[in-house]
């Protein structure tokens, strides 16, 4: 398989960089794979074109795996039989829950909903700090995945008396296919839909899904290429191309920055990250930041210190940017949403939980100022 390989950036913590074993620019991909399943229990994945002999290329994200006949991507969750591509994670989640909205995190979109959440194996990141681990960096064979139609998927969300589905966990582009038709059932049934997503999913294959999403969660992990290379073995500029798409779409959409200690966490890169969401997305975007926690390879970093997520806000307000979160502090002011006008308490929130709500009508209640985002 050839795909995207990293140039291992120097200035990133060497920690980050041990995470994962690598000989030059290579990395070392999972052991070998178990065969896959017989091609007539397979789903033809989308957007791939066959090349020289049976080699096929994969479109889906921006690695654009050159694919060899018997082999899979990057992901692990895409393989190439006869010569043609299919997905092996089909209508295969292996994480189902009920999560509140909150949880994406999605702070200005109908507050206090219920989502039925999904989740498969594969990933086409491979973060050192991946609190989802279990899932993103195993392979279909590694993770008990249970078999749900896409009319399955959305009548068991119905019958949880859920609002919403969110595609989440992972990385829900590689299991593009499942989400698409979910997605579209769910909004015919009258259910919304929510994305979570490293944002390196290719534009064309985007644009198709957007027309299917109510709202994406874009986890924009740092603004540097060399996080992005050393931590992931992935590339920036996808990310910010998503983010101007789905803007372009008009598709409501937040992110997210999860700041990591002594990675991710200069303060002029902070700003210069909030100067570029103001300037290419708008003021009114909300921008939530994450607390960091030990996870997978980065166990011995220590949680994010409270005060450089504050730091990190207040630039982000000094910016511009008015609708500025801190989450994973259960308890801390702001982990509510202000009015950017009157500097009133919009939702008040504890963590995921939503104590009060003063929007009314797309507005704030006490000075009328308008608040973007989805509330009936």
């Amino acid at each position: 398989m050839k795909c995207w390989k990293s140039k291992l950036g120097t200035g990133i913590q060497l920690m980050a960089l041990l995470a994962f074993i690598v000989v030059g620019a290579m990395i070392i991909l999972p052991r070998a794979l178990p065969p896959p399943a017989p091609e007539g229990e397979l789903t033809e994945a989308r957007y791939w074109v066959r090349m020289e002999g049976n080699t096929v290329q994969c479109r889906l994200c921006f690695r654009n795996c050159i694919i060899p006949e018997g082999q899979r991507g990057y992901c692990t969750a895409r393989v190439n039989q006869g010569g043609k591509l299919y997905s092996l994670v089909y209508a295969m989640p292996a994480a189902i829950q009920v999560d509140p909205v909150e949880k994406e995190p999605l702070l200005h979109f109908l507050p206090g909903i219920r989502t039925l959440c999904f989740g498969t194996a594969g990933c086409n990141f491979k973060c050192s700090f991946c609190h989802n681990w279990h899932l993103a960096a195993m392979t279909p064979e590694e993770v008990a995945g249970r078999p749900l139609s896409p009319e399955e998927a959305v009548n068991k969300a119905m019958e949880l008396n859920c609002e919403a589905i969110s595609f989440t966990y992972n990385e829900p582009t590689v299991f593009y296919e499942w989400v698409y038709d979910v997605a579209k059932l769910a909004q015919e049934r009258g259910l919304k839909t929510y994305f979570h997503t490293n944002g390196a999913i290719n534009p064309e294959p985007l644009r198709a899904l957007l027309e299917h999403l109510d709202a994406v969660c874009v986890d924009l992990k740092a603004f540097t290429a060399e996080f992005y290379e050393v931590t992931s073995f992935s590339e920036l500029s996808p990310v910010l191309t998503t983010l101007k798409t789905i803007k372009e779409a008009g598709v409501w959409f937040e992110i997210t920055n999860l700041v990591i200690p002594t990675l991710n966490d200069d303060m002029e890169k902070i700003r210069e990250m909030c100067i570029w969401i103001r300037d290419n997305l708008g003021k009114g975007v909300p921008l939530h930041f994450s607390r960091f926690f030990p996870a997978y390879k980065l166990t011995r970093l220590p949680p994010t210190p409270i005060e450089t997520l504050e730091k990190a806000r207040e630039i982000a307000l000094e910016v511009g940017l008015e609708y500025v979160t801190i989450g994973n502090v259960p308890g801390h002011e702001a982990n509510s949403t202000f009015c950017p006008q009157c500097g009133e308490t919009l939702i008040e929130r504890v963590h995921f939980e939503v104590l009060a709500n003063h929007i009314e009508n797309g507005r704030c209640q006490f000075c009328g100022h308008p608040i973007p985002g989805v509330w009936q």
